[in-house]
């Protein structure tokens, strides 16, 4: 029996893979597989589901322009109505009939010979002319090393995998790291539980969320007049586009930002030893800034401890703090993130027999956050320096799901079939983005986080206007690129 061939296979059926395919089926491409491990379509949005789990960045931005959305309930769309939006897009865009659900990819290999990717995956063995990742980065998580965690006795889970059956009232919770995850986790678990221990490494930038309930009347308004959806999708735009203005221009514009966050602290904590606990001793913008109005009052109730002596060891029904205190647990919770480069990343091999995962490690390398130098007729979204710190990652996705749709729609025209995008291109554009870090307070603002590497460096954001970034994927750039038939 012959393998399955396809023209193009996508990886991943979250934003990116469903954009791709609605852009890929509007310029004349039908021969697509998308190939997504889960049972359902929805990326991270399908596989994160805690409690209070939400968006931070208005959903009439985090969605596609190409699909306005004006019935959002909320200014912050909700887990349960974000993925709901990305089943009615797919299925109003005859997305649906692509899709192969429950495919984890296995294997992906360039064949040289033939110039074509070789896919293995649990459903079975496809081969394609074109293999486009757009797996994200926030569905696997990241565990921590504790001394004697496998003693645990109790429950103990990821934030990414919730024990929706484990009911934690009246128990004794630990929750491991303070990320944006459990800054929406906390508030909703802390009025059930007997006592609640927050572990923190470092107290996260907290700022007004100031979220609330869509009007009636406003639905009505986005729905009868077009621009002003339009209107209000340019207005948060512009606004978030200005933390910028932190991030790589000058981080003397952090004040306004820290003031925000100080007043924050001031009027929602009371005790000022808590206050001083969850002071950041950073510049905001060096790690990940998170928008809540809740976290800070859950952590100033009677039921709630933060510590941040740090973790010596776990026993079987507790946990050691590096000052010896003993805290009794019933259940941990861990909200620490997710793994950096993800699984799938170790099982696509280009030309070299190189992995994606293993250029990855050596250095954050794309170009464009696109294309991967050996790595023939092979794109991605949201690669290294293709997502920005300071704007929503829709707005990077469409531009990167333009560059490559132009780029095969130029292949086809032209009648050519290989793509690699040429060494020294990339290698150009590494430096460029290393150059402009430099300065940026993801680096100087004195902490560490996902956003830079053990090194020190950029882990990946795109240090530069997303209007820029923009401008730069407008169109297919051949000239960058060795192409032949």
């Amino acid at each position: 029996m012959p393998t399955e061939h396809t023209r193009i296979a996508v990886l991943g059926a979250g934003f990116g893979g469903i954009g791709l395919t609605i852009k890929l089926r509007e310029a004349g491409f039908d021969d697509i597989v998308v190939l997504e491990r889960a049972d359902d379509l929805g990326g991270t949005w399908q596989a994160n589901t805690y409690p209070g789990c939400a968006c931070d960045v208005p959903s009439q931005l985090y969605s596609f322009s190409f699909a306005p959305n004006p019935e959002w309930s909320r200014t912050y769309g909700k887990q349960p109505e974000i993925l709901d939006y990305l089943r009615t897009v797919a299925e109003r865009h005859d997305v649906l009939r692509h899709l192969r659900l429950g495919s984890e990819l296995l294997d992906a290999r360039w064949d040289d010979e033939n110039s074509l990717w070789r896919i293995e995956t649990s459903r079975g063995e496809l081969t394609a002319d074109y293999f486009i990742s757009a797996a994200g980065v926030f569905a696997e998580a990241k565990f921590p090393s504790l001394p004697g965690l496998d003693t645990f006795a109790g429950r103990a889970f990821h934030s990414l995998h919730w024990d929706h059956d484990h009911d934690l009232t009246g128990e004794r919770v630990a929750v491991i790291g303070t990320g944006a995850s459990a800054v929406q986790f906390v508030p909703e678990i802390q009025p059930k539980v007997e006592a609640l221990t927050v572990f923190q490494r470092s107290a996260p930038w907290i700022v007004p969320r100031l979220d609330r309930p869509t009007l009636g009347v406003e639905r009505l308004l986005l729905r009868q007049i077009p621009l002003a959806q339009k209107a209000v999708r340019g207005t948060w735009y512009t606004l978030i586009e200005g933390f910028g203005l932190v991030g790589f221009v000058d981080n003397r514009f952090r004040h306004p930002y820290e003031l925000l966050g100080r007043i924050q602290l001031r009027r929602q904590i009371r005790d000022p030893r808590l206050r001083a606990k969850v002071t950041p001793d950073y510049m905001i913008g060096c790690k990940r800034a998170i928008f809540s109005d809740a976290y800070l009052p859950a952590l100033d109730q009677d039921n709630v401890d933060v510590v941040t002596d740090g973790i010596a060891e776990v026993r079987p029904h507790s946990i050691i703090t590096r000052a010896g205190a003993e805290i009794p647990v019933d259940t941990m919770i861990f909200g620490t993130g997710f793994t950096s480069i993800p699984t799938a990343f170790d099982r696509i091999v280009g030309r070299d027999g190189v992995s994606i995962a293993q250029l990855y490690h050596q250095r954050p390398q794309t170009y464009l956050g696109a294309a991967v130098a050996g790595f023939p007729n092979f794109f991605c979204t949201l690669g290294p320096f293709g997502a920005a710190g300071n704007q929503s990652a829709i707005f990077m996705l469409e531009s990167q799901i333009a560059y490559i749709v132009d780029a095969l729609t130029t292949l086809r025209a032209r009648g050519e079939h290989r793509v690699e995008v040429r060494a020294q291109v990339q290698d150009d554009f590494v430096e460029e983005m290393r150059r402009r870090s430099a300065d940026t307070v993801w680096l100087t603002g004195g902490c560490e986080s996902y956003y830079t590497t053990p090194d020190g460096g950029n882990a990946g954001l795109y240090p530069n206007w997303s209007f820029e970034y923009r401008r730069r994927t407008k169109r297919f750039d051949i000239e960058s690129y060795e192409v032949s038939a």
